[in-house]
């Protein structure tokens, strides 16, 4: 694979995986959709249904790792660390490209909900706060559908369940789903880490939205800060790390196992 096969491939694909993961939880939570409610399993499995359509639409070009703790996985495993900044480059790229495209597609629900009194308040009271209020920080009433956050705000383990999600995740690409070539998914393996998604969801997913993915939450956090949503609230970059770090460390923790363990 050249250089620009792995870097329009990821790009490619990860946007497809932002743009149906966001997408099904926007459909989900946002008001004035036919999906709204619809709840955890919608979710869980419209992530694992985005993860199997990223992977064979682009595995041939770049292997679909749409990942960096993947991609870090990989090449722990291989000790071929060459091409891991353009596959970087191309995750977070193509993760604020599917960002954007699920506010495209949902434009109507997001001015729908960030207009509901129910879901933002009164922008009197707002007014009367200020623009520096102890909420203007904290994560906004839409954040959910670009990147994650905990339920119960606890660093170690919130640390601890991305680290331990993201190792699941890995340790299954590495032993099951790669191609021939080892560079990254094949067809069989396509399938099986979808349902693992899904696995890791059902099982994993409650106590932080399970990112396991730095790219899938850093780029689509960069596209909400940047958005010119009304009464969006903070884009929580004071959790934003842990979404980055815990995958990154569950993958390389993975690809030891992987190493001492089945290699």
């Amino acid at each position: 694979m050249s250089s620009s096969d792995i870097f329009i491939g990821e790009i490619i694909g990860t946007a497809v995986l932002i743009l149906l993961g966001g997408g099904v939880v926007a459909a989900v939570v946002l008001k004035r959709s036919k999906a709204q409610n619809a709840g955890w399993l919608a979710i869980t499995f419209g992530w694992g249904f985005a993860v199997l359509t990223a992977v064979y639409m682009t595995g041939s070009l770049s292997g679909a790792h749409l990942n960096p703790a993947v991609t870090v996985g990989i090449a722990i495993k291989d000790g071929d660390w060459k091409n891991v900044p353009v596959y970087f480059a191309g995750q977070l790229l193509g993760a604020m490209i599917g960002a954007a495209l699920v506010w495209i597609a949902y434009y109507g629900q997001f001015h729908a909900h960030l207009t509901d009194r129910e879901i933002v308040g009164d922008p009197a009271d707002k007014a009367i706060e200020g623009p520096h209020n102890e909420a203007a920080g904290k994560a906004g009433p839409v954040l959910g559908v670009f990147s994650t956050g905990p339920e119960i705000r606890n660093v170690w383990q919130n640390l601890a369940t991305e680290i331990i999600g993201t190792l699941v995740l890995v340790l299954a690409v590495l032993t099951q789903g790669l191609n021939n070539s080892g560079e990254g998914l094949g067809v069989i393996g396509g399938l099986m880490v979808a349902l693992v998604v899904v696995g890791i969801g059902l099982s994993l997913g409650g106590p932080t939205g399970y990112a396991i993915n730095p790219a899938r939450d850093l780029g689509p956090r960069i596209v909400h800060a940047l958005l010119p949503l009304p009464n969006k609230g903070g884009s929580d970059w004071g959790y934003a790390w842990i979404p980055v770090a815990g995958p990154l460390i569950g993958g390389a923790l993975a690809a030891g196992i992987y190493n001492i363990a089945f290699a």
